[in-house]
């Protein structure tokens, strides 16, 4: 994060849900005068009030603390327009419709640009009864493996997470047209349409 809380933040975000500065203060149990000083930049909120400051002010952490909160604007989302990002701290996979601030360990995560499948990453696609199985020819050891594979279509994601030591493969029940994702540790993020 590349900055504290600002006093132009927290009176925007404050006037945004229709608050004065004593009714923000009750809220988070502090004085108005209190508030004030925050606003007029005399001041800075106590680490241990950001959390319910963010709470009051409806919006998370992140968003507080780096200025840039994400007005929902979306009115039909579609499953086709996701992104996945991946925590390289934890392994932690991260699934999102639509423009996002994701953090993780204390970090922003970028959102992963996924490539067409190539030579050296073909994802195998069979149809057994009303199932896909999906394989894919890959080393699996700790150091270089599949992480994750998701068939995601307009009203499903389904993913299946994968450790080393295992087959790099799954099975999805039919749900029709969509996209295969494979999160390779070492090369990223990889698609077929279906």
């Amino acid at each position: 994060m590349n900055n504290y809380i600002t006093g132009k933040i927290i009176k925007e975000l404050r006037e945004k849900q229709g608050f004065t500065q004593l009714e923000l203060a009750s809220i988070i149990r502090v004085s108005d005068k209190t508030i004030s000083k925050w606003e007029t930049g005399k001041g800075l909120p106590d680490i241990t009030l950001i959390e319910p400051l963010s709470r009051a002010l409806k919006v998370s952490v992140i968003e507080l603390m780096s200025g840039e909160y994400i007005t929902n604007q979306n009115k039909a989302g579609n499953l086709l327009k996701s992104s996945f990002s991946v925590c390289p701290i934890c392994g932690n996979v991260i699934y999102s419709i639509g423009e996002n601030l994701i953090s993780c360990c204390g970090i922003n995560l970028p959102i992963l640009e996924a490539d067409l499948e190539n030579e050296k990453h073909i994802i195998n696609c069979e149809m057994i009864e009303n199932e896909y199985y999906i394989s894919i020819n890959h080393d699996m050891t700790k150091e270089h493996h599949i992480s994750f594979i998701a068939y995601v279509t307009n009203d499903r994601c389904e993913i299946v997470k994968l450790y080393p030591e295992q087959n790099a493969e799954a099975r999805f029940f039919n749900r029709g047209k969509g996209t295969i994702y494979v999160y390779c540790n070492k090369d990223g993020l990889i698609k077929k349409d279906m």
